[in-house]
């Protein structure tokens, strides 16, 4: 069989010319195209120019240049005596190893390249290859990865590389061609389906890392980063312990509650409900608020900001237990406080923007849908007096806050602050029960926000019972007259959005 094969083929040249110098140095004979084959040859390695192989010149502005049974052939044949007779029938000459990563079609899309550029970024050559190698990997080495050269090396300087990497690397490479279609389809999709709603979705998450468990302990987790996002996954840990599957549900509802607001603001989030939420002047202000709203649910909490910690605010958090303190960034003399409390995950997060589409799973399936970026279409009074510019304002705060409570939700504000919520009731009326209780003798002269209408006037006379103010929902119930007529009756101003903010 003579001397073995590799080809070289890569658009990412990081470490080719040394790793092509350890073949060489272990006997390959190298076979190369286009611009791996210069830079090898600049760099003295000696090398083969793939065109010399084929007999036929790289053609149509390098679109065809490996696609030729002499590499193919070489690629696919088994090492069987009738397999290697056959090439040999045709003078093709077995290929060993083959070292291809491709065009890079992602990065030509993300930097708003014109259309003939993407299109000419769609590799065509260098999959075909990469599977090519990868099917044979019985008896072919595939490397798609420049981190996988000196491991390959190694192996290949005692022998052989041995078949159970030559199928982990297989694996690799058919993810590698897998993600790349995946990218193509989704640009076109993009460019002729209707937004995010396409014919056929294609997702592609890559595990950051396996968690200790769970939900539960009995129970496995992992996070995995989705291809093409950001978010919390992206989230530097600037102290304590690693994130725990929960940490990463309860952080993840505090962080998209908190950039809800523009002004300083602060929550508190337990089970993925907020039991704290408020603004202020300045983010010591609004965790002062926060916390007061329930300090007893924001033991061993998730607390969210949305500007920068400094040392007054770390000051008042090490004050009380909490798990994860999350924000976009906090002081030098902040960090040296809070790692006073070595177990205290704090979380480094860049500002986030909120996806235009949610994604849930269901059994057999998954749903879409848009986000929930609509606070009412008006504030429309239908009962009691006009609103004043200070209720307007907790109307707006808390139609965003109970947008994250679970369904039966109610939460009841006053002065940007939350005062107690009542969430994933089956009955509003029990909500409302809840969210009254933990606001306590505060509820007098708040505002109330239902996160769906009252089916009945119950709720209002027990609101009305509390001394609140106005009562805010989106209306469209078949008893809204009875409603309008229990809050005019006890002198509740209530007010209809048109807009409901179910959570399930």
């Amino acid at each position: 069989m003579g001397s073995k094969r590799a080809l070289i083929s890569v658009y990412d040249k990081k470490g080719i010319v040394e790793f092509a110098g350890k073949l060489v140095d272990l006997g390959f004979e190298i076979i190369s195209t286009g611009g791996s084959y210069k830079v090898l040859k600049e760099a003295g390695i000696p090398v083969t120019y793939i065109s010399d192989i084929t007999g036929f010149p790289e053609i149509l502005e390098g679109r065809v240049k490996t696609l030729h049974p002499a590499i193919h052939g070489g690629i696919l044949a088994k090492r069987t005596e009738e397999h290697l007779k056959e090439i040999s029938a045709q003078g093709i000459k077995p290929i060993d190893l083959v070292i291809v990563n491709l065009y890079p079609f992602r990065e030509t899309v993300a930097r708003g390249a014109d259309r003939d550029e993407i299109i000419e970024n769609i590799d065509i050559g260098g999959p075909t290859l990469i599977r090519a190698a990868a099917k044979n990997h019985r008896y072919v080495t595939v490397v798609v990865d420049p981190e996988d050269y000196a491991e390959v090396a190694e192996h290949l300087k005692k022998g052989e590389v041995p078949p159970e990497v030559r199928e982990r690397l297989a694996l690799k490479a058919f993810r590698h061609t897998a993600s790349y279609d995946i990218a193509i389809a989704n640009y076109f999709a993009g460019r002729l389906e209707d937004g995010g709603f396409r014919k056929k979705l294609y997702i592609e998450a890559e595990q950051v890392e396996m968690l200790r468990y769970g939900e539960n302990p009995h129970q496995r987790g992992a996070v995995y980063r989705v291809e093409g996002t950001f978010g919390l996954v992206d989230a530097e840990i600037l102290n304590g312990k690693a994130m725990s599957f929960n940490n990463y549900l309860d952080a993840d509802a505090a962080y998209r509650l908190i950039w809800e607001f523009r002004e300083p603001a602060a929550a508190i989030i337990k089970h993925t409900v907020p039991c704290g939420v408020a603004t202020g002047e300045n983010l010591k202000e609004a965790y002062e608020k926060a916390y007061a709203g329930d300090p007893v649910s924001a033991y061993g909490g998730i607390v969210a900001f949305n500007g920068a910690v400094d040392e007054k605010v770390a000051e008042l958090l090490v004050q009380h237990f909490y798990e994860v303190i999350i924000a976009p960034d906090f002081s030098d003399e902040a960090l040296k406080i809070l790692r006073e409390k070595k177990n205290l995950r704090v979380i480094k997060a860049k500002p986030l923007a909120l996806e235009e589409l949610n994604l849930r799973q269901i059994s057999g399936g998954l749903l879409l849908q848009e986000n929930d970026g609509k606070l009412y279409e008006e504030l429309k009074v239908v009962a009691g007096n006009d609103l004043t510019e200070g209720q307007r304002e907790d109307i707006v705060f808390g139609l965003k806050v109970v947008k994250y409570v679970k369904s039966n939700a109610i939460a009841v504000v006053k002065d940007g602050m939350l005062l107690g919520a009542g969430g994933g009731q089956t009955s509003r009326i029990d909500a409302v029960k809840i969210a009254l209780n933990k606001a306590g003798e505060r509820a007098r002269g708040a505002v109330v926000v239902s996160d769906a209408f009252f089916p009945f006037a119950d709720s209002i006379e027990e609101l009305a019972k509390a001394g609140v103010s106005v009562v805010v929902e989106p209306g469209g119930a078949v008893r809204d007259r009875e409603v309008i007529e229990e809050a005019a009756k006890r002198n509740v101003t209530l007010v209809f959005t048109g807009v409901r903010h179910f959570l399930h």
